[in-house]
């Protein structure tokens, strides 16, 4: 996913809460949206960093 479907689908889930109430449940899941978020892409980073290496040893 891209960073601008992060923000269509936080303000999806943003309108749901409104409508049930769920504000402070909205603003948890934000925050661990954006966890997961920075997790994955450090994941992607270290892999590309991991596989560049694996590369030129070879």
């Amino acid at each position: 996913m891209k960073n601008k479907w992060y923000g269509l689908y936080a303000a999806l889930l943003g309108i749901v809460s409104i409508f049930t109430g769920e504000i402070v449940t909205f603003v948890m899941l934000g925050f661990i949206l954006i966890a997961l978020i920075n997790i994955n892409t450090t994941l992607k980073m270290n892999f590309k960093k991991d596989d560049r290496q694996n590369d030129s040893a070879e």
